[in-house]
Parts: C-alpha cells; structure tokens; sequence
C-alpha cells in the first residue's frame, strides 16, 4: 500500500480550486458581457435640430370697438320707455329710449301761442304802416305819425320773428325726448330702467359699431425699448387657441398712469368668438425670430414639475439611454425649443420614453 506525502495532496486541491474559480469568472464576464445586448430596448431616435424661434410675451388684451359711443340724454326727465335690449342690433336713427316729453310739449304749445299773438301785432302794424304811408302821401298825416307807424311795424316785426325761431328750437329739442343710434351697431349694457329720472350726467348705454376691434394691450414699461409699431401680434382665446393675427398700429407716446404700462393697440376683425365690446383675449406679442435648438414634443417627459429628456450616448463601448434635465422656451409646431440641456446634433428618443431609466441600454433605430 502506497502512501501520498500530504503536501502534494495540498497542492492539488489548491491547484483544482484556483481552477475552477478561474473557470467561473470567465464565465460570469461572459454573461456579463452578453446580458446588456441581450436586454438593450430597441428606441427611435431624432437629432437635435436648429430652427427660427420667436421670442414673445403673452398678455391679456382688451377688445375695444373703434367706434362707441356713450349715450347720455340731452335733457332731463322721467324714462318712459326702452326700445332696445343689450345685445341688440340697431341701425342708425334707431329709436331707443325715450325721456317724458310732455313738458317740452307743454313749453313748444306755449310758445306757438306767443307766437301767434306776435304775428297778430306784425299783421295789425303792416296794415297800419301801409295806410299811414297813403295818408301821407296824400299830405293828410305828418312825417312823425308815419315815422311811428314805421317803428311800431320794425318792433312788431321784430318781436314775431324772435317768437318764430324760439318756437323752432323748442321743437328742435323735442328730437332730444328720443334717444336714437349714431349709427349700426350693438346696444350695451343699459343700467337704467323705465321711470329713472335721467339728467345730462347719466349713462343710458353705450352702442359699439360692429366688425371695426381693436385689442387694448398694455406692455410693462421695462419693455419700453422693445415696443414699435408693426410688431406681430397672435390673438388667441382663453383656452389658447388662435384667433387672428395682427400687427401693432398704434403706440401710446406715454405710460398710462393706472395700468403702469404702455398702450398699444392692434386691429382685430370681428368673429363669432370676438364680438363684444370689452371682451378679454390673450395677446401674444412677438419681439423677435431666432434660431434655436428644438426637441420633438414625444422627446419630453415631466417629472416633479421638471422637464427631462433621453439622450443616446456611448459609454465603455455600450449604448446607453442618458436622463438629461432640459429648460425649455416656446412651442414650435411639434417642438419645444430648447433654452438649455440639449445641443444641436444630440440624438434624443422619442419612443419607449416612459420605459426607460438613466443608464438603460438601447439599441437606436433611427427616426
């Protein structure tokens, strides 16, 4: 019976462990090396691209009829009837309201009769005159009595004339009883009722020629340099969307001391959604246009209130989904452009973003 020295027994274990502790490192680099190709998510990509950007301020306007008119009586008196509603269409001349007028009637009556007796006197004073000159003609009457006939008759004459225009404009001021409309256009809002008594400082309504806007916009003074006529201006409604395009027409040469702002105003046609006098829009004025890199809409995800986007990036050999935090400006089309975060020519992806996390290997398809 042979017997083995115990140190080369030794040796050998040790010899067929380091073995197989090298065999199975190998192995796990192996798996290691093939496990990220094998999980990689396949992903489309876009590359960063520059693009004309406008540079803009959304405000909110006010839409102003360029022809409104406040209607206040001319005269006082009892309201006795409203002809009209807020809201409606009249044409010019239009009657809308009308003030008690039996007053004046009362004075226009009054005065028909004062005139009446005048033109009884002129009458009385021209038959007078004309005998007085045949008198003394026929040398029966002296120059003094003709003379006075002559004055009696120039008084009476006068006197009739006065009464004559004095009757026209108490009637003139009877078109005044009638509240009418300076021309086509909406009524609107009517604070008064049926019986108020209404004096020349009262407000009856206001009436807005139709289809001739404009949008009020006050622009804060730290924009002063800024602001010039013919600048393009987007109107849109409260929930953002379009309306018209316009451009400034008009410039304030100072700033308004209520609103701390300067004044501008642009053009607007009236459509179904702006047609009111005083209506509320959003007004996008555009400074400038310059190009700027922009990432596709379906590149952006939101996190926190942080908007984040997915670069492809080479890392250690491998293809990598890469989280970068991104600023971004203004919408343009399917783009946001971008303030900072992302260059032009970075590949972003835009597909699978809700599957990634940082540091995920992918495989790019293209767009």
């Amino acid at each position: 019976m042979r017997h083995i020295a115990v140190p080369r027994i030794h040796a050998l274990i040790f010899a067929t462990a380091v073995a197989l502790v090298a065999s199975g490192c190998q192995q796990n680099k192996v798996a290691q090396a093939a496990g990220p190709a094998m999980q990689a998510m396949p992903v489309k990509t876009a590359a960063i691209t520059l693009a004309p950007v406008a540079q803009s301020s959304e405000y909110v306007a006010t839409i102003k009829s360029r022809h409104s008119a406040t209607l206040q009586p001319q005269v006082s008196g009892k309201l006795t009837q409203i002809l009209a509603r807020s809201g409606d269409q009249v044409k010019v001349g239009q009657p809308i309201m009308t003030i008690d007028a039996e007053p004046q009637l009362a004075t226009v009556q009054a005065q028909k009769s004062t005139e009446l007796q005048k033109k009884a006197l002129f009458d009385y004073n021209t038959i007078q005159l004309s005998r007085q000159r045949k008198l003394f003609d026929a040398g029966v009457t002296s120059r003094d009595t003709l003379d006075q006939a002559e004055q009696a008759f120039s008084n009476s004459k006068a006197d009739y004339e006065s009464a004559v225009a004095l009757r026209k404009t108490q009637e003139e001021q009877l078109a005044y009883y009638t509240i009418r409309s300076p021309y086509n256009g909406v009524v609107g809002d009517i604070p008064v009722h049926v019986g108020d008594y209404v004096s020349s400082s009262t407000v009856l309504t206001t009436v807005d020629e139709a289809g001739d806007l404009e949008a009020y916009i006050y622009i804060p003074t730290d924009r002063a340099s800024q602001v010039k006529l013919g600048l393009a201006v987007e109107i849109s409604d409260t929930n953002g969307n379009l309306l018209e395009k316009t451009r400034v027409d008009f410039l304030s040469p100072q700033v308004d001391p209520t609103m701390q702002g300067i004044l501008v105003k642009a053009p607007v046609h009236s459509t179904a959604e702006i047609m009111r006098n005083a209506q509320m829009v959003k007004a996008r004025v555009i400074w400038t246009t310059a190009p700027m890199a922009v990432v596709p809409v379906l590149a952006v995800t939101r996190l926190g209130g942080q908007s984040f986007a997915f670069v492809v990036r080479q890392v250690n050999g491998h293809t990598i989904a890469t989280e970068v935090p991104v600023t971004l400006g203004e919408t343009v089309g399917n783009s946001y452009s971008v303030l900072s975060g992302l260059k032009e020519g970075d590949q972003v992806i835009v597909s699978s973003t809700q599957f990634l996390v940082n540091g995920m290997p992918v495989v790019p398809l293209g767009a």
